[in-house]
């Protein structure tokens, strides 16, 4: 199945693509099939209250991953593109105050989010742990309308019937958007860059184009740049405590003011590049636990990682210019569409692992295009950054996209640049093909304990003593 660039960053808000993000796109779909679904509608009946109801990890961390809160913004017609970071404890407070949601199109509903929002912990919802229901009533009460959902990941959500089309065409999915070079795996990957002697970045380039003008193109990968690196410097200049309970301060400022510092005074620092990845990854996941506007790369969770190396790029290297920008993120984009494809980019269906391990592989990927690799290269690259993530747990403290997060989006982008410098100074054989690394992060997602995928309640989240 074709996924665009497009498909992978998503310009939206923290902290998490699946609890927070795709919920809203969620509730966004429920309103539009309110109005233009396909269901019996009783003559002189009209919808007159909603309601949701969130399962499995979206119950379980739902708070602290504020998808209790992206709920009652979708129903106001809002999306994760459209939403003012800044404006959101507005709203919420207005909605909880009203107890009615008024979505443009619509002429309203009632909706108490203190009742007509309810968090089941106990009812889950058999096909994905990311599961949501939503409702329509009449007047009397009547149920007039239900409509489940999944949010699978990065922001993707599809419907009971769609995730039941594509469990059952399993490999034959969607073929969906035909592209001249339509690779699902990495082996196919390689095998057409042989035989057409393109680059990876210009074999999805020409996919993509296939789609869209070549100016669309561009200023859509402009776009997502710009929106990274808006993040990464408003995390720059933020500091105080984040929001949630654990107190957690913010620490990205300080940390580059330290080094800004170091810089001015020539002193000696040999972590240097290491010191400016952790802080760049760490800024911006700052911010998406804030709330605030991030890109999904390919998670909220793991934000941090892609702009991090694609900034140490920039920082780094005097031949880094905007084209080589944009083969980075065509690059990032192929080996995040190969995961997604073939295993999961969501922390609630096989741990961190899909989600800082995708991550680091697509930036290092991009970072080996960009340095000048083989596609041979970019692909080891890639292998060797998510071999050395398989396994990691999703074990959010609190439910907040904090601990360990944040420090673990710093790491992803070391790794990554890591293995982008491994990959580049061999010649692109290896022991361990990226397909290997890939199937067996699916396999370890699905042995993986539940309460290791992103429901709080093993690992670090129940071992730590909040004082």
């Amino acid at each position: 199945m074709f996924l665009s660039v497009f498909d992978l960053f998503k310009i939206g808000i923290g902290p998490s693509s699946s609890h927070t993000m795709g919920p809203m796109s969620a509730a966004v779909r429920f309103l539009d099939e309110i109005l233009n679904g396909d269901w019996p509608r009783p003559a002189g009946v009209r919808v007159d209250r909603v309601a949701a109801s969130l399962h499995g990890s979206l119950a379980f961390t739902g708070v602290g991953h504020g998808s209790d809160r992206a709920v009652i913004l979708g129903l106001t017609g809002q999306t994760p593109q459209t939403v003012d970071p800044d404006r959101v404890d507005e709203t919420i407070a207005r909605i909880t105050a009203e107890r009615r949601v008024s979505p443009p199109g619509h002429s309203g509903y009632r909706f108490d989010p203190a009742h007509d929002l309810v968090l089941d912990k106990k009812t889950p919802l058999l096909g994905h742990a990311n599961g949501m229901a939503f409702y329509a009533y009449d007047a009397s009460d009547r149920l007039l309308l239900k409509r489940i959902y999944y949010s699978i990941g990065g922001g993707f959500v599809v419907s009971e019937e769609e995730l039941q089309r594509m469990k059952a065409q399993g490999a034959k999915a969607a073929a969906g958007k035909k592209v001249p070079y339509p690779f699902r795996s990495a082996a196919e990957m390689l095998a057409m860059a042989e035989k057409s002697g393109l680059s990876i970045a210009e074999m999805k380039r020409v996919n993509e184009e296939s789609l869209m003008s070549r100016d669309e193109l561009d200023a859509g990968l402009d776009a997502i740049w710009n929106a990274m690196r808006a993040c990464i410097d408003r995390g720059l200049s933020q500091d105080g405590i984040m929001p949630g309970g654990l107190k957690v301060r913010r620490r990205a400022r300080q940390l580059h003011d330290k080094l800004q510092d170091e810089w001015q005074r020539n002193r000696p620092n040999p972590l240097l590049a290491n010191d400016w990845l952790s802080i760049y990854a760490m800024a911006v996941n700052e911010e998406n636990a804030a709330g605030g506007r991030v890109v999904t790369a390919p998670t909220n969770g793991a934000a941090g990682v892609v702009p991090a190396v694609m900034r140490y790029w920039l920082h780094f290297h005097a031949e880094a210019d905007q084209a080589s920008i944009r083969d980075f993120l065509l690059t990032a984009a192929a080996i995040g569409g190969i995961i997604k494809t073939n295993a999961s980019i969501s922390g609630a269906e096989v741990g961190c692992q899909g989600e800082v391990g995708s991550a680091s592989a697509m930036a290092a990927a991009g970072l080996a295009a960009v340095l000048g690799g083989s596609p041979e290269q970019v692909e080891n690259a890639a292998e060797i950054a998510l071999e050395h993530h398989l396994g990691m747990t999703c074990d959010p403290v609190a439910g907040l996209v904090q601990v360990p997060c944040i420090e673990r989006n710093a790491l992803g982008a070391v790794k990554a640049v890591t293995a982008a410098s491994l990959a580049i100074k061999g010649d692109g054989t290896h022991f361990v093909p990226l397909d290997a690394a890939i199937e067996t992060m699916r396999q370890t997602g699905v042995d993986m304990n539940e309460k290791y995928k992103e429901t709080s309640l093993g690992g670090l989240a129940v071992n730590v003593v909040e004082c």
